[in-house]
């Protein structure tokens, strides 16, 4: 790879570890801030479902405007959002504070902090045939951030408290701008991009049968990821699993899903994207069932959270490159936005079922019923996906 490739590749991965890092340490606030503020999981988990919404909601529009400005000036706007989220977290006093804080600010950041606008950067500069280790590699530093800061989050808790601790992952967001000076590059994007048009590029998608299913199996995934990121630090204390083992399960997710998405991001640039991406949904279905069907304590909760990890966010890399692939770059963080606002729809409905489930049969059992059964349908989804490139990727610069 170029110098500057590298150079935009770890900064992208510095961001990518602290913004999603501390995302998915979210669920370890659940009891002690339903407990302090009196409100019920199924409300926690609506305030999670109502931020993971909006994030995917203005995805595709965080996305359009990191293509035609440059990603920089995005990520500098999400970072102070999401960081002056959880200063304003820290003060909450009841559940509408958590809707406008955890929910509101800090949905709206995650559009324009996380993976899709650090891959679109990325994307415009690295070659199609790399393209799944490089994702991968971003990808990874998400996972990473899980399993180094889950457990810290858990120890900041511990120690301080919820609110101080929210102060201190403010803090530790408001470095996020200075890391983005590194991933500038021309907003008008790089190979495959053509001059198509924002709305040409829009027409081309909605018609292209590989896209809407994408989109469909991503919700899937979304609603995996956030109900497991929401709801599981909680399913294990009604097991009686510690509140440290609870944490390093989550964090083992993190570490173990570094291979994961390395591993099959690279395994991407093999074989085809989307029978890798058939055979993850298919593990995740064995898995999930294997939980429902095994003792949980502390060492199989780690167990569960390592494997588990492997697959946890290995769909990114190969569902973002089949984008990339198909329709090339110039349009890519917004077209990538549309299929993840697709996972983050999905998210909102694992996050809020997960808590209605809970607060109606005082299990989550059910859930993760639910949860083997879509996996099933995304599997079959994928797999008669079109992944070929768009005949005109092939035509001349300038020709559309």
């Amino acid at each position: 790879m170029t110098r500057r490739l590298w150079i935009m590749v770890f900064c992208g991965v510095l961001i990518v570890l602290a913004s999603n890092g501390l995302r998915l340490t979210f669920g370890i606030f659940l009891r002690p801030i339903s407990i302090d503020l009196d409100i019920s999981r199924q409300v926690f988990g609506l305030v999670i479902a109502s931020q993971t919404l909006l994030f995917g909601v203005s995805q595709p529009i965080a996305g359009m405007f990191a293509d035609r400005f440059g990603a920089v000036k995005v990520i500098v706007a999400g970072a102070l959002l999401y960081a002056s989220g959880l200063w304003l977290l820290s003060a909450a006093a009841d559940a509408f504070d958590l809707y406008i804080s955890l929910g509101l600010l800090i949905g709206l950041g995650l559009a324009g902090a996380t993976n899709v606008i650090i891959l679109g950067a990325v994307g415009k500069v690295v070659p199609n045939e790399r393209r799944g280790v490089v994702f991968g590699t971003v990808i990874a530093a998400g996972s990473l951030g899980m399993f180094l800061l889950v457990p810290s989050v858990q120890g900041l808790l511990d120690m301080f408290g919820w609110r101080e601790t929210l102060v201190l992952m403010a803090i530790f967001i408001a470095v996020i701008p200075f890391l983005s000076i590194g991933l500038r590059v021309d907003a008008s994007g790089g190979a495959g991009g053509s001059r198509q048009s924002l709305r040409a590029a829009i027409h081309e998608a909605r018609g292209h049968s590989g896209f809407l299913l994408l989109a469909a199996g991503f919700f899937v995934c979304g609603f995996h990821v956030t109900f497991i990121g929401t709801h599981f630090p909680a399913y294990l204390a009604d097991n009686n699993v510690s509140s440290t083992a609870a944490a390093y399960a989550m964090g083992v997710i993190g570490l173990f899903n570094i291979i994961g998405a390395y591993a099959f991001g690279a395994a991407g640039d093999r074989f085809r994207k989307k029978n890798v991406l058939t055979l993850i949904y298919l593990l995740r279905a064995v898995l999930m069932t294997i939980l429902l069907l095994m003792p949980i304590n502390d060492v199989t909760a780690i167990v569960f959270g390592a494997l588990l990890g492997l697959f946890w966010l290995a769909t990114v890399p190969l569902t973002s490159g089949i984008v990339a692939q198909v329709f090339g770059t110039r349009h890519f963080s917004m077209l990538f936005g549309v299929v993840f606002m697709s996972h983050q729809i999905g998210g909102f409905c694992g996050a809020w079922l997960g808590g209605f489930i809970y607060d109606v049969t005082g299990s989550y059992d059910l859930m993760w019923g639910i949860s083997v059964a879509l996996a099933l349908i995304a599997a079959a989804l994928h797999w008669p996906i079109s992944d070929r490139p768009l005949e005109r990727l092939s035509e001349p610069a300038g020709v559309t």
